[in-house]
């Protein structure tokens, strides 16, 4: 199916954030077209109308900059994440250019910044990012097999692509962190070696989200997922498969 983009005029776009060591938020987009299985953000469905199948819309919000910088001429200095409910990103990103607007007028203004993504279209903005002090770039890479990233993330980059990504971030001075979440069927030894060179640190979300996956597990026969006391050991391997890259567990 098509996607579903519409244009909407936001009322906000640096929102106070309740995730530990950030204090605000932009989410230039409502939506992903990444279409993960086990995305905690379909709850947005609740407040945009929707009726689409979470993936097959995203809302733009085409104010997103001049709302940002009358926002920023009266909000205190910290840190910005961007994104904390969709792909910063994401393919409709190379078109409407919303997430680099942003970044450009958070440069301007010298607030610090973490960027989450899983698409190589990060490096469109390299040059951007070397204008902040203050600046950390992350990869979603959530297993180092592909097959399994065509199950639980269909419409997502490959794991070749995000790992391309990292590194070349890595290569060009940029501080960069993989995150692993949700803990997805792995071999940790794989992908502890193909993130372990390019990264600052390690944060791993253990949870598989099986409110939205379970059927997908049973399916696959992939029960063992289930199991905390082996999601116990997967994280356990993968800690100790990255020699000493710093790893937060959340």
């Amino acid at each position: 199916m098509s996607l579903v983009v519409r244009e909407v005029q936001a009322k906000s776009i640096l929102s106070r954030s309740g995730i530990e060591g950030i204090s605000y938020t932009i989410n230039p987009y409502t939506g992903c077209a990444h279409a993960c299985r086990y995305c905690y953000a379909t709850f947005m469905k609740r407040y945009t109308g929707h009726t689409e199948p979470w993936g097959q819309f995203v809302d733009v919000k085409v104010n997103a900059p001049s709302l940002l910088l009358r926002q920023l001429q009266r909000a205190p200095r910290g840190t910005v994440i961007m994104s904390s409910v969709t792909d910063p990103y994401q393919p409709i990103e190379a078109t409407w250019r919303l997430t680099r607007s942003c970044l450009t007028l958070l440069s301007d203004h010298e607030f610090p910044v973490q960027i989450l993504t899983k698409s190589p279209l990060v490096l469109r903005d390299i040059d951007l990012f070397k204008t902040f002090t203050d600046i950390e770039v992350g990869v979603t890479i959530t297993t180092e097999s592909d097959r399994v990233r065509r199950v639980f993330e269909p419409n997502a980059p490959t794991i070749a692509e995000r790992l391309h990504a990292l590194k070349t971030l890595h290569e060009h001075g940029v501080s960069t962190y993989a995150f692993v979440g949700p803990l997805l069927p792995m071999q940790p030894p794989l992908l502890a070696e193909s993130i372990r060179p390019y990264v600052g640190r390690v944060l791993i979300d253990r949870m598989n989200y099986l409110s939205k996956t379970l059927r997908l597990y049973k399916a696959l026969r992939l029960t063992e997922w289930l199991d905390a006391q082996h999601l116990d050991r997967i994280v356990g391997e993968l800690c100790g498969s990255l020699h000493g890259v710093p790893v937060e567990i959340c």
